[in-house]
């Protein structure tokens, strides 16, 4: 004769039991196509399910996941950026804005033209894009080299257009623009025919460093050479590709940066600095 089974009652919350519904969908834990929690709970007192700690990641860890799954997003790979976000939520111990940000991740998966802008990066395949600025104006770029590229905390398509209408930057620049992700309209891109270029327009800058900085200076990309001179200065020779981005940076280390050559960006440094002079004695 069998033993009959006996009950036990879980007090638990309505979200805990979804919960548990959902982790006996995942693990084959049902009744038919119905979760069963039953099931689930004699797994775990069998020791057929390994039931460890959650809440003991270091914050190393986990600043270093989140890192990861920045760079997969920016650098276009998806499916690698969910699967770290969906290893990430599943645990305790992230905080409160780590999570929420994790959360809006997986509830919004990416524009169908951003997953297509990476394919046409991979492949080297030149594009047309249309582009709405600031002002609602609307431009059409016609794009031969393009990266994804983080600046001040916000994604940008730093890339290489065939039209250089409204370009600020110095002649030799001309033809790199800057574009907020953002800002790229819904089924605005198409391929087109023609040459990919390998690289952004690029000018080599040279920089001293004194003081704290010349100590603390780390090397960042496109430095080609970093060498101590007199005085305790180091000299830094760097490629950019846009004294927009270059400019903000020497603004915010001013007066320990100092741009020796070329001089077109150096007279554009001066315009800035006399600007603010100017401002600062008018108010």
């Amino acid at each position: 004769m069998s033993r009959k089974a006996e009950s036990i009652t879980l007090s638990i919350s309505e979200r805990d039991k979804i919960r548990l519904q959902g982790l006996a969908i995942e693990l084959g834990m049902t009744w038919g196509d119905r979760p069963n929690i039953t099931r689930l709970v004699e797994a775990i007192a069998r020791r057929e399910l390994q039931i460890a700690p959650n809440n003991d990641w270091s914050n190393t860890r986990i600043e270093a996941l989140d890192c990861a799954l920045d760079a997969l997003t920016d650098a276009g790979r998806i499916l690698e950026a969910q699967a770290i976000a969906q290893l990430l939520q599943e645990r305790s111990e992230l905080s409160i804005p780590l999570r929420n940000k994790i959360e809006r991740f997986l509830e919004t998966p990416p524009h169908p033209w951003r997953i297509e802008l990476d394919r046409y990066i991979l492949r080297q395949q030149p594009f047309q894009l249309s582009y709405q600025d600031a002002t609602g104006r609307l431009w059409t770029f016609t794009v031969r080299h393009a990266q994804i590229n983080r600046h001040e905390e916000r994604q940008y398509l730093d890339c290489w257009c065939e039209e250089t209408e409204g370009n600020l930057d110095i002649p030799k620049l001309m033809h790199n623009w800057c574009l907020r992700l953002d800002r790229i309209p819904e089924a605005a891109i198409f391929p087109i025919k023609g040459p990919w270029r390998p690289q952004l327009a690029q000018i080599a800058v040279k920089i001293h460093l004194c003081n704290r900085l010349a100590f603390a200076y780390k090397p960042k990309p496109g430095d080609i050479s970093a060498d101590w001179l007199e005085n305790q200065v180091k000299q830094v020779v760097r490629r950019i590709s846009s004294t927009y981005w270059f400019i903000r940076e020497v603004k915010r280390e001013a007066p320990d940066m100092m741009v020796i050559a070329p001089q077109s960006v150096r007279d554009r440094l001066r315009e800035t600095f006399l600007g603010i002079c100017q401002r600062y004695e008018n108010s």
